[in-house]
């Protein structure tokens, strides 16, 4: 099955100090990044709230891509451009690029078909790369890949692909990484978390060994001194329309206790998977609820946080 990525747009760095640039903005290292591996990375505030979360992408030596949300593209921009003027480097929205997801338990031996090429030669882990044809395709989970390229290179390619797959609906894709407890960030949510609330360091989005970045002293504090009393959890829920980005969850005694992070249908009628970061002492020991009043059934994350995140080390 395969979708296109229409939610999604790139912001493409560019020049000699596209690296270096980066390296000081975002929360991912950069020197883990190449045509043969991406990571997702935040760019915060210096308040360490996530302004944008991106997807890095190298395709080749001297440029990323920057795959993010579609409606918090243009604020994301202009806050890379307030402090790109210092570097040898670009940063623009490249709508000539475009995106395919693709998914199911046949995706890799299609892709292979379509590539002419041994399935064991894809990436196969997630974040892993492989630059094929001026098309990049990323592993984003077991048997889900994107491919990244310029209109012109993909689109001989989708004709082939309608013909070996069927095509689904955005919402299935979406569902796929909401199970998948894959962070993500829309307009409504630009700025309300720091990093570790969406469990990104579990993605190897957040590095702390790497020096400084926008956001970093508030971020480290909070992994090596704080205690993170709002992660990120995967439910269900069954109400009457699709939770929003953003929608403010609470208890019975208790208002403001999570935000929505992704909703998505689940293919039941009125049942919706979600990710949603919430207090931690209300999500383990009260029902938290949508505003219509709808309970959120917990449901287990495909990895586990560590627990030292939630200890005071005061």
């Amino acid at each position: 099955m395969f979708t296109p990525l229409l939610h999604q747009q790139m912001i493409r760095v560019e020049g000699k100090d596209a690296f270096s640039f980066l390296q000081g903005q975002l929360s991912c290292d950069l020197r883990d990044i190449s045509t043969e591996m991406t990571r997702l990375g935040a760019h915060c505030n210096i308040k360490g709230h996530m302004l944008s979360l991106f997807r890095v992408i190298q395709p080749e030596e001297n440029i990323f891509w920057l795959r993010g949300s579609l409606d918090l593209s243009e604020k994301a921009l202009a806050q890379l451009k307030k402090y790109i003027i210092f570097s040898k480097a670009t940063a623009e929205i490249d709508n000539d690029l475009i995106g395919l997801g693709v998914q199911g338990k046949a995706a890799a031996t299609r892709l292979s078909q379509l590539f002419d090429l041994p399935e064991e030669s894809l990436p196969s882990q997630p974040g892993q790369a492989i630059r094929l044809e001026q098309i990049s395709v990323v592993c984003v989970g077991e048997q889900r890949f994107e491919l990244w390229a310029a209109t012109t290179a993909l689109a001989p390619l989708l004709t082939q692909l309608q013909q070996m797959l069927s095509l689904m609906p955005l919402q299935q894709w979406l569902l796929s990484d909401i199970q998948a407890g894959i962070p993500d960030l829309r307009q409504e949510t630009s700025e309300a978390f720091i990093p570790q609330m969406t469990n990104l360091q579990e993605f190897e989005g957040i590095s702390f060994r790497k020096g400084c970045y926008t956001g970093q002293e508030i971020i480290t504090r909070l992994q090596h001194r704080g205690q993170l009393k709002r992660p990120m959890y995967l439910a269900r829920v069954h109400t009457q329309s699709l939770p929003l980005p953003g929608t403010p969850l609470h208890c019975e005694n208790k208002d403001n206790v999570g935000q929505v992070v992704l909703a998505a249908e689940t293919g039941q009628a009125g049942e919706f998977e979600l990710l949603a970061v919430i207090l931690k002492t209300r999500a383990e020991e009260d029902s938290v609820m949508l505003p219509d009043q709808s309970p959120l059934q917990l449901l287990e994350l495909p990895y586990s946080l560590d627990a030292r995140l939630f200890e005071s080390k005061r």
